[in-house]
């Protein structure tokens, strides 16, 4: 949603807001949107991935970093604000407008939400692939067990996989571990489906 849709920012403007403001905000052709306040489900998935991450990957030289962590994005400047992101390797950061945003994430998560899965699988999507280093993106439904999993392969090419079952297990190629959608969901409760 955007913050004053009948105003146009110009990129210093944004810059100064969102680094003086409470809230996590992105800037896209003149327009600030916010990108704070989610859901019950959506906070516990966030936290069900860094929290059974972090230990996981601490010990191989891998760090994860939440939903306030900058991501530099070039087809998309400034930055934007994953749920999750995380690498292995050294993390780097450029300064822009005065804060720091993370180059080089090789893994970014979003929780999908009714108003933004079309454009986190889209337009976000494809802005996210101008990040050098970006191996794999997951998307993880709020509403039901279902992850799409896209993986870029050394050729260049994105492959698509989805996982639907809270059994499933996936392969994080970028981050050399497993990760099993029960500890994605872990405390996630789902609507009944709807009976005809």
């Amino acid at each position: 949603m955007a913050a004053n849709p009948e105003r146009r920012y110009t990129l210093e403007e944004y810059l100064e807001l969102d680094r003086t403001s409470e809230e996590r905000l992105e800037f896209w052709d003149g327009e600030v949107f916010c990108m704070s306040g989610v859901s019950e489900e959506h906070a516990e998935i966030e936290t069900n991935l860094l929290a059974f991450l972090k230990p996981l990957l601490r010990g191989r030289g891998c760090r994860i970093f939440p939903a306030n962590v900058r991501v530099k994005v070039p087809t998309a400047p400034p930055y934007r604000y994953p749920d999750v992101s995380a690498l292995c390797g050294e993390a780097r950061f450029e300064e822009i407008g005065g804060v720091d945003a993370l180059t080089n994430p090789q893994l970014i998560v979003e929780v999908l939400s009714p108003s933004t899965e079309a454009y986190d699988r889209g337009e976000k999507f494809t802005h996210y692939k101008s990040i050098p280093a970006l191996r794999e993106y997951l998307l993880v439904a709020q509403h039901r067990p279902h992850v799409t999993r896209l993986y870029k392969q050394d050729d260049g090419k994105w492959i698509h996989t989805e996982a639907s079952e809270l059994t499933a297990i996936l392969t994080l190629d970028s981050l050399g571990c497993d990760l099993p959608l029960s500890e994605i969901y872990q405390g996630v409760s789902f609507d009944p489906p709807a009976t005809v």
